[in-house]
């Protein structure tokens, strides 16, 4: 695999993990609840958004 390809999709499964807990932090903070489907697509959105946006910034930074 294509190292840049590897390191986006890297970023994109950590942000997605870490956007995850920042919601669950925000949840017992405040005591709302969002739903499942919530979760899961605001989780995709992330999931997809960056990696793209790592692979495409890549290529400017280098």
């Amino acid at each position: 695999m294509n190292p840049r390809v590897k390191s986006s999709l890297l970023w994109g499964v950590i942000d997605v993990l870490a956007f995850l807990v920042l919601l669950q932090g925000y949840e017992l903070y405040t005591d709302y609840r969002y739903t499942v489907g919530v979760k899961v697509g605001a989780a995709l959105v992330v999931g997809v958004g960056v990696p793209i946006l790592t692979y495409v910034a890549d290529g400017y930074l280098d």
